[in-house]
C-alpha cells in the first residue's frame, strides 16, 4: 500500500529566480504542485540526481554564491 501525502512541514525558502521558475515549470509538466514537486525530488534525489557530476555541480554553484550574494 503507498506511503499517503501528507504535507506536514513548512519552512521558508529562498531560491533564486532561475531556480523557482524550474520549479514551477518542473511541477506543471509533472502536473504537481511547487510544494508536491519538492516532496518528490527530495524523497527520490538518490535517484534522480547524477551522482557523478553532484559533487561538481555543488563545487561550481559554492565558488559562485558569494559572487551571487551581491
Amino acid at each position: 500500500m503507498p506511503k499517503r501525502l501528507r504535507l506536514t512541514r513548512r519552512f521558508p525558502v529562498a531560491m533564486t529566480e532561475d531556480a523557482f521558475r524550474r520549479l514551477r515549470r518542473f511541477a506543471a509538466e509533472a502536473g504537481l504542485e511547487e510544494g508536491e514537486a519538492l516532496s518528490f525530488l527530495f524523497e527520490h534525489f538518490d535517484s534522480v540526481t547524477d551522482a557523478d557530476t553532484l559533487g561538481h555541480r555543488l563545487r561550481l554553484f559554492k565558488a559562485e554564491l558569494p559572487e551571487r550574494k551581491l
